[in-house]
């Protein structure tokens, strides 16, 4: 008989982790069953309300005025040598300064930079990125080409190509899990971290399994496992879905934000509707449950972390939790009256924040 506190022998180590696998992937599956037949009951809903409107769609040609704002920089394509693809940005500041890299969350892409490309061009060379897949940079077909590791490379290329080994890294939403990894994997090649409303990505996978209130809020990580219908769904009633999340009173920015304008909101419904422009966004969620746990976790950089408390999709509770994992100077600042879309939100208060986390970090390292 085995002693009290004795190692599992190797067959049933072996079985214990496939038993927790199969119990993982079932919760996996299973809940993306129970939000696929939430979001076709909503479906119907809507077919047997207004039927005419639930498949109506605008066709929108031509870009918005302000996609094309000279205030907010220059557009710019850059072609990454090993994996052949063509990335898209806006940089404004002057060439030669120190690099700020911006990476944009879902639904969003370049534009929801566009207060901090005006503010800090001043002093940095600002860089807002549209992700693989996203707006005018390649999206590759096969949801393969969407793993972790081949996010977490383009920001290594895509920093290398732009003639640099080091930059300021800031990045909201998903784009946050994507900062994170980066400056887990190359530390070397980050000088300060921001990220916005996203905590460290082993927080999150800990805490969602802990907490069923994020399981809820995480729905659509489990949602977008289906193939084609979660895309679909985005387009019904000329894609109001996606307008709902920036103007909702659940989701949207909040009265005492600054709300985005009916030009803006045009912006992201140009820049999703057209062909094909929403599955390489949702293909960035279909492998995130392969690629998670992680291996690596601390992060060894100073590092500001910025949250909304009106977040609608991540719980608060995660911000603070998140400190463990950082091993240098840690900032965090929670924003009472702000949503999930926090730089766009609050920009202001937010410049101001990352203002004096650049500039504090200055004075200590002199």
């Amino acid at each position: 008989m085995a002693r009290p506190g004795a190692a599992c022998p190797p067959p049933a180590r072996r079985l214990l982790a496939a038993a927790r696998a199969l119990l993982f992937w079932a919760l996996v599956y299973g809940y993306c069953g129970l939000c696929a037949c939430i979001a076709g009951l909503r479906l119907l809903w809507s077919i047997g309300r207004r039927p005419g409107e639930t498949f109506r769609r605008t066709v929108r040609e031509n870009p918005p005025a302000c996609l094309n704002d000279p205030s907010l920089g220059t557009h710019c394509y850059v072609r990454i040598k090993d994996s052949g693809l063509r990335f898209h940005y806006v940089a404004a500041g002057e060439r030669g300064k120190p690099l700020m890299l911006l990476l944009h969350g879902f639904p969003e892409f370049w534009y929801s930079w566009r207060h901090q490309l005006r503010e800090f061009k001043s002093e940095y060379r600002v860089v807002a990125l549209d992700l693989r897949g996203y707006g005018e940079t390649d999206a590759p077909s096969h949801k393969e080409n969407y793993k972790l590791d081949c996010l977490i490379t383009d920001i290594k290329d895509i920093l290398e190509s732009l003639g640099y080994n080091k930059c300021v890294l800031i990045g909201h939403d998903w784009g946050g899990m994507i900062a994170w990894l980066v400056a887990i994997c190359y530390p070397e090649m980050v000088t300060k971290l921001i990220v916005v409303n996203f905590p460290h990505p082993s927080v999150f996978t800990e805490y969602i399994l802990r907490h069923p209130s994020q399981l809820i809020k995480s729905a659509y990580y489990f949602f977008f496992q289906m193939p084609w219908f979660p895309e679909f769904m985005f387009t019904v009633n000329d894609f109001k879905v996606l307008k709902s999340l920036f103007t909702s009173q659940a989701t949207g920015i909040g009265r005492k934000g600054c709300r985005l304008t009916g030009e803006d909101i045009e912006a992201y419904l140009y820049v999703f509707s057209q062909p094909g422009a929403l599955t390489g966004p949702i293909n960035h969620y279909r492998n995130i449950f392969s690629c998670l746990p992680l291996q690596h976790h601390e992060v060894t950089m100073p590092t500001l972390l910025l949250w909304g408390e009106r977040d609608a999709f991540m719980e608060v509770d995660m911000a603070e939790i998140t400190r463990i994992y950082v091993k240098n100077h840690f900032r965090l600042t929670i924003l009472s009256e702000a949503s999930h879309w926090l730089q766009q939100d609050q920009p202001d208060i937010v410049n101001k924040l990352i203002w004096t986390f650049l500039k504090e970090e200055t004075r200590k390292r002199e």
